[in-house]
């Protein structure tokens, strides 16, 4: 343990005050660094940021975004370079070199993140010889665990879990009427997804939920498929609905605000997510701890955000018809005993960041 409170240097991708699962993630990590005892200052540099001003812990600073990578890489070398840090955290694998560069120069330790598929496949040289100098990583599930030991070549200690946390505000209760009647929710059976509707994140498997529809329709009339977010592929998927005659079971929410987000869930009575490329994915948390039953596949972090399939239904994603009748069993069964489970709960992560502090550096 540090002899006086450490002064960390802190590089994001994804500042306080951005929506997303690792902005979130970065936010809760945040606070409880800054939470920690061993903790003094933390100084905060990230490529993108909203207006931070409300909300941010003691001891924290978030100075101004820098979306350019050359000024972003200015900026982090003068910061580090004109005061004295004694811990450099990276966010973000593809910081990592700039992360140890710095490290070197500065002759502080390196602790660096990992969240999902950047980490999944083997990085390019330099980037793998950055994670190497880390004195800690830590990654959000052990999916992204394993596939990094595969290329870091490194002994299974160097690597830690330290999964997401999920924010008290989810919680069971009656959404807003006038949302209900905005989104055409009342008197239907809602599956939900929220996420970004990326081209580049068809994983997250909105496109199996809807070619489910017919099946869960024969079921269930009634049922109607809300999905939450925005994004590039929202054109594509309404087109995927329309072919297979499914466009009237379908409502687009648009983009959610982090204050609309709980009441979002409590429209819903099963959350699906079929992806096969998440890191963890805190989106199973916030519906689990809302009261709705979570379907899931098995085989990315998924499998820890639900704890094995403690919290929820872990599907093959290859099987056909598997996404359709796990939905259906889930409205047959009704709302499970909302789910707060205590390895999730932000006391347990702020334990497990300050131990990780002051074990470490």
């Amino acid at each position: 343990m540090a002899s006086r409170p450490l002064r960390i240097l802190v590089l994001l991708t994804d500042g306080w005050g951005m929506a997303g699962g690792i902005a979130r993630y970065n936010q809760d990590f945040l606070t409880a660094l800054a939470g920690s005892v061993t903790v003094g200052d933390v100084v905060v540099l990230p490529r993108w940021a909203n207006d931070a001003a409300a909300g941010l812990p003691a001891r924290l600073v978030q100075l101004a975004p820098h979306p350019d990578r050359g000024s972003y890489s200015v900026a982090a070398c003068k910061q580090a370079l004109s005061r004295r840090y004694d811990l450099i955290f990276c966010g973000h694998l593809f910081m990592a070199p700039l992360a140890a560069a710095l490290s070197r120069l500065a002759r502080m330790p390196l602790w660096l993140q990992l969240h999902g598929i950047e980490s999944w496949a083997r990085p390019n040289l330099a980037i793998r010889q950055a994670a190497r100098r880390a004195r800690l990583i830590t990654a959000v599930s052990r999916a992204t665990r394993s596939r990094a030991l595969a290329w870091l070549d490194c002994e299974a200690e160097c690597v830690r879990v330290l999964p997401n946390t999920v924010d008290e505000r989810f919680s069971p209760g009656t959404p807003p009427a006038a949302l209900a009647d905005r989104l055409g929710t009342q008197g239907r059976r809602v599956i939900l997804t929220v996420g970004r509707l990326s081209s580049q994140e068809r994983y997250k498997g909105h496109d199996r939920v809807i070619e489910a529809l017919p099946r869960i329709r024969s079921r269930y009339p009634e049922i109607l498929y809300l999905i939450a977010g925005d994004g590039d592929d929202r054109d594509r998927l309404a087109r995927v609905g329309q072919r297979l005659g499914v466009s009237d079971l379908i409502r687009f929410t648009g983009p959610v605000s982090q204050a609309q987000l709980p009441d979002i869930y409590r429209l819903a009575d099963v959350f699906a997510m079929p992806s096969t490329g998440e890191g963890f994915g805190i989106v199973f948390l916030e519906a689990a701890a809302t009261g709705l039953p979570v379907v899931a596949a098995r085989g990315d972090g998924s499998t820890d955000a639900l704890a094995d399939g403690k919290l929820g239904t872990l599907i093959d994603p290859d099987a056909p018809h598997a996404l359709a009748e796990a939905i259906i069993a889930s409205l047959d069964r009704g709302r499970p005993t909302p789910e707060r489970a205590s390895r999730f709960a932000f006391s347990h992560f702020a334990a497990q960041v300050d131990h990780l502090v002051s074990s470490r550096f």
